[in-house]
């Protein structure tokens, strides 16, 4: 596992998760507006490893409305939600990477994806 924090506040945990060929990486950091969760999409994506990733399901509290996007891993972001509705954590996005491996993971990948924010969340203090 590897981590790197930017200067906006993005932190990345990189490698966590691996499972019959698909990877997983957390990201997150500060986020009020769309422009801003669009902004650290945007910063994560630079890196070029990141920008050839299957999926960027996230989800965010941002000035009291609940946003989450899939990006194709169907229930990932509405499962984000819920992690970080629990952990009473707003203005704050929180990125779930996965490289697809080529086999299908079915329920597991429920348990990845949250085994993914609860790693984010331990690591900021929130777990």
């Amino acid at each position: 596992m590897s981590e790197a924090a930017s200067a906006s506040g993005l932190r990345v945990y990189d490698k966590i998760i691996s499972d019959r060929g698909s990877r997983y990486a957390v990201s997150g950091g500060p986020a009020k507006s769309r422009a801003e969760v669009a902004a650290l999409l945007g910063e994560l994506c630079a890196n070029k490893r990141f920008a050839k990733a299957t999926h960027h399901s996230w989800a965010g509290i941002l000035g009291g409305e609940a946003l989450k996007d899939d990006d194709g891993e169907s229930g990932a972001g509405a499962l984000i939600l819920q992690m970080l509705e629990r952990a009473g954590l707003a203005d704050h996005i929180v990125i779930v990477t996965r490289w697809y491996g080529g086999k299908h993971l079915g329920g597991d990948r429920f348990r990845h994806v949250a085994d993914a924010v609860r790693h984010y969340l331990a690591e900021i203090g929130k777990g």
